[in-house]
């Protein structure tokens, strides 16, 4: 255990490791498979999603959100490296990345303001590697999230923030912003917005409720 690491920490760490681990075996395996390309592809998200699963199921996203942008992390990557020696005829391959990226991203809302700094810089630098991977492919699939590790936080961009503290930036600047988010995006945050509000009104003025959620 590092000096001034805790057990919750120390944890977190060594199940992370093991799981970028158990996922350069599946992609050596995939690599050295006996199997047809698109069998072999098919086995590789097949055990990619069962591993992926296993390890998520660790934490709980209302509890402990930050492992699981790990989790996502290491996944796309991991994902993203191994695209190349999947069978361009295999349809579960693209299916799985557009869910693993979705999911990342509706994590993301979720989280704090600031997610601390390393972590965050973890995910930027991950997400810039595995998008230029996959446009080697011809994928655009993390378009999304690629735009948001240019930021430096999930909420931080400027024009946002000002749309959401209700002052009134210059139109220009919410074209540019809207233009370069995206609908799908903007959707997520709307949606998760509106959950948040309502969650917030069906709780005001009942304490008792608030302490026993």
């Amino acid at each position: 255990m590092a000096e001034g690491e805790t057990e919750k920490e120390y944890d977190t760490r060594n199940a992370i490791g093991e799981l970028r681990e158990r996922f350069q075996g599946l992609t050596t395996t995939l690599k050295e498979s006996s199997l047809s390309p698109l069998e072999a592809s098919l086995r590789f998200c097949q055990d990619f999603c069962q591993v992926l699963v296993e390890h998520a199921s660790l934490w709980k996203t209302d509890e402990d959100p930050l492992p699981l942008l790990e989790v996502y992390t290491v996944a796309i990557v991991s994902f993203a490296k191994a695209v190349s020696h999947l069978a361009s005829e295999c349809e579960n391959a693209p299916l799985l990345l557009e869910k693993l990226a979705l999911s990342c991203a509706e994590l993301l809302l979720l989280l704090p303001q600031h997610v601390p700094g390393a972590l965050w810089e973890e995910f930027q630098t991950s997400m810039k590697l595995a998008h230029g991977l996959l446009q080697e492919s011809g994928s655009t699939q993390l378009l999304l999230l690629s735009f948001l590790a240019q930021q430096d936080g999930v909420w931080s961009n400027a024009t946002l923030s000002s749309i959401l503290s209700n002052q009134i930036p210059h139109i220009e600047q919410v074209h540019e912003y809207l233009e370069l988010e995206g609908p799908a995006l903007l959707t997520m945050r709307i949606k998760h917005l509106i959950k948040r509000l309502s969650y917030s009104v069906s709780h005001q003025g009942d304490p008792k409720r608030g302490e026993d959620d």
